[in-house]
């Protein structure tokens, strides 16, 4: 940040661009504790809801949350804000009703999530069928994108405002009695018998270093933090999104959205995309570094050097590869539909995204110490499927459930 003037302070633009979700809550600024019964590294909807359930679940222990930057700077902040059922890989076993699930914990929290699950449609560019029949002429949305994009089917999800999720789950985290601490990187982390957390604080303007023990720590980083978590075969990207100025409703039903169902395709080139509040329209593709290998092995590639680059921090939307892509989706979207063609883009981001083998989330003990979890790897799926899981976190670091075996 730099000043201006005395009282006012302006911030400046962050390098993956500015979504349309603001997070209307900073935690309590506070000194690291020297000891706490759980520590928790990553500040997102996992990380969070975990910290929410373990003050439910044991009042009486310790939980501190460990977020390197702002609460929202990662990919809780940054996603689109589409709610979908299972897994990228689809349904696991004992993964039980994530949709459901997420309603509940929601409510419980008494989060206003501006939740709506009217359904997802799947686009294809191959003839259209759905589970209720032929769709044929009657899609309700016809688009000009490598072919003809149309609705294939309608499968259960919806839309929420990521900023009101996160600030939701942070407020309840707090209020329940953990302590959240922004600015605060792991460095590193001992695996011996008695955990150590070597954490640096940026604490009002002053870096500080900081080793903390703990019983136990929970590692919700995602797509950062890979050393630390030990995800090697795992792949970073940073997605993009844009979000058009609102639409009228003729608009809106010549593009075939009255219905506010958002959509993405089964089929590449991949596409999402939702209606806002405001019936802005967001659309989001595009990786960088650039998805390098046969489309069959897809996301994980080929395990090139191309593939590899782990540092995402490094990508500006404003130049290079990023403002390519970001041009790219434009140039996409204003040749969907001719009510597209002219319309004002509001914002243009991106957001960090962590691909895994077989899509698959990875939710297990690290193996260089059981008193260690780690939960990441959403592969896309991560709004309903990270706070589903970030309950189930609490519940295993207290042995009251296992962890999958997936």
């Amino acid at each position: 940040m730099r000043k201006v003037h005395r009282s006012a302070v302006i911030r400046k633009p962050h390098p993956w661009g500015t979504p349309p979700w603001t997070v209307d809550f900073r935690p309590v600024p506070s000194d690291l504790p020297d000891h706490v019964d759980f520590a928790i590294v990553g500040g997102g909807f996992s990380g969070l809801s975990a910290a929410a359930w373990l003050r439910r679940f044991a009042p009486g222990r310790s939980i501190l949350v460990l977020e390197s930057a702002s609460l929202g700077d990662g990919a809780s902040g940054r996603t689109g804000g589409m709610a979908l059922a299972e897994t990228a890989a689809g349904d696991l076993p004992g993964l039980g009703d994530v949709l459901a699930g997420y309603k509940k914990i929601l409510r419980a929290l008494r989060i206003d999530s501006r939740l709506r699950l009217p359904g997802v449609w799947e686009l294809g560019r191959s003839a259209p069928v759905t589970e209720r029949g032929p769709v044929g002429k009657n899609s309700p949305i016809s688009w000009s994108d490598a072919g003809e994009l149309k609705v294939v089917r309608l499968v259960p999800g919806g839309t929420m405002d990521p900023g009101k999720v996160l600030a939701g789950l942070a407020r309840a985290a707090e209020n329940a009695g953990a302590q959240i601490v922004e600015h605060a990187e792991v460095r590193s982390l001992d695996f011996s018998n008695l955990l150590r957390l070597r954490v640096r604080h940026n604490f009002r303007g002053r870096i500080l270093q900081k080793e903390i023990r703990a019983g136990q720590v929970l590692l919700a980083t995602n797509a950062f933090s890979l050393e630390l978590s030990g995800l090697r075969a795992a792949m970073p990207k940073l997605t993009f999104a844009l979000a058009t100025a609102p639409l009228s409703a003729a608009q809106l039903k010549a593009i075939g959205l009255s219905s506010r169902r958002p959509f993405y395709t089964v089929d590449l080139p991949y596409l999402w995309g939702r209606l806002l509040e405001s019936n802005g329209v967001l659309f989001g593709a595009g990786l960088v570094p650039p998805y390098v290998g046969a489309p069959s092995r897809f996301p994980l590639g080929d395990g090139s050097s191309k593939n590899a680059s782990r540092d995402l921090h490094c990508y500006d939307v404003r130049r290079g590869q990023s403002a390519d892509r970001l041009g790219w989706l434009e140039n996409r979207v204003r040749h969907l539909h001719p009510v597209l063609a002219s319309v004002r883009i509001t914002h243009r981001w991106g957001g960090p995204i962590l691909l895994t083998e077989k899509m698959r989330p990875v939710f297990r003990h690290h193996p260089g110490n059981k008193q260690v979890v780690i939960l990441a790897g959403y592969n896309g799926h991560g709004v309903a499927l990270s706070v589903y899981l970030g309950k189930w976190a609490a519940e295993a670091l207290l042995a009251r459930r296992a962890l999958p075996s997936w």
